[in-house]
């Protein structure tokens, strides 16, 4: 009975010792990812932003009236805007 017991006793010492390094572990690469900052992220700015706002706007005004005139216009915009965007991508 004390050999199942000393068992028992060390499969829950590993096991404690498993999860400490997994919550130590966990924590370090929070802490990491916090202190870096991503490069996926670093190009957008407030240009890109208001960019996009004026694609949307433009793109409801089209939806809206449902004119050959609005959807030009949206298409131009759209464009003038992925270019702006690629831009800043590019040179980031």
């Amino acid at each position: 009975m004390d050999e199942e017991d000393s068992i028992d006793n060390n499969v829950n010492e590993k096991w404690e010792n498993i999860k400490t390094i997994i919550k130590e572990t966990k924590q370090q690469l929070i802490e990491d990812d916090e202190s870096t900052e991503t490069l996926k992220n670093i190009w957008y700015n407030e240009e890109c932003k208001i960019e996009i706002e004026g694609i949307k706007k433009v793109r409801e005004k089209w939806l809206v009236k449902e004119r050959e005139n609005e959807e030009q216009e949206y298409h131009h915009k759209r464009l003038e805007a992925h270019k702006i965007i690629r831009n800043k991508k590019n040179y980031a």
